[in-house]
């Protein structure tokens, strides 16, 4: 059976790896768990600060 072919489990590992490798490209896209994944907690930090600051300007606008 092996005759320089991958088996089906094998083809869709590897499928599977070039996706993780490349998120952007996926059908998915990106999402708000990818971002603040590949921020850490003081990025994530920082970004909850700033929609909060631009939450209460706008209440205050309004």
């Amino acid at each position: 059976m092996n005759n320089g072919q991958e088996r089906p489990e094998q083809q869709r590992e590897k499928l599977r790896q070039e996706e993780l490798k490349h998120p952007a490209s996926s059908s998915q896209g990106s999402n708000l768990a990818d971002l603040v994944g590949g921020m850490g907690w003081k990025g994530t930090l920082i970004l909850l600060l700033i929609l909060l600051l631009i939450a209460v300007v706008v209440s205050f606008i309004m």
